[in-house]
């Protein structure tokens, strides 16, 4: 068997302190920078709830619905975290932070916080998973949640994803505030 020598050794050495460093890096879990909600009626009652993950290029929104009206009622996020009852107006306008019309079909649009319709059945339920291309779960101006919580709202009629500033998508019925 033939020596080793001190390229050997040194290689050896670095081989081993490398493997070390590799055992004391803490990984950041999968879903350290998802965040949820839990959508509420005016009556206080929880009628949906949400999921939300960082994509590629924007946030993944799965949503369950438990009882709400039959049809396509417009969904969105709202600028402000906050979901007073019986109108949740305190949650403000759309998520808008570059500043752009409203609508996905808008060619001046869209809102950060314009998502497609939400569509319930018969019963009252739905599931959905949309795709939110201009937020992010990750802090900052376009975060969905940090520095400043944001809301999902369901309103009563469908969003006609062209109308400023919301679609003619009626009441408000459901509000949740985005957090952790």
């Amino acid at each position: 068997m033939p020596e080793r020598g001190e390229g050997d050794m040194r290689y050896a050495v670095l081989v081993a302190g490398g493997l070390l460093l590799l055992g004391t890096i803490v990984p950041v879990s999968a879903d350290a920078l998802d965040a949820k909600a839990e959508l509420r009626n005016a009556q206080g009652e929880t009628v949906a709830s949400a999921a939300l993950s960082d994509g590629p290029d924007g946030v993944w929104i799965e949503l369950q619905v438990f009882k709400l009206p039959p049809g396509p009622h417009g969904f969105h996020i709202h600028e402000v975290g906050k979901c007073d009852p019986p109108a949740f107006t305190s949650a403000g306008g759309h998520f808008n932070p570059y500043g752009k019309r409203h609508g996905l079909k808008n060619p001046e649009g869209s809102h950060a916080g314009d998502l497609p319709n939400l569509v319930v059945g018969p019963d009252g339920t739905a599931k959905v998973k949309v795709y939110a291309k201009q937020v992010t779960v990750a802090p900052g101006q376009y975060s969905v949640f940090l520095p400043a919580a944001r809301a999902l709202v369901i309103h009563a009629d469908p969003d006609d994803e062209k109308t400023d500033p919301a679609g003619n998508a009626g009441a408000r019925i459901a509000c949740g505030i985005i957090g952790k």
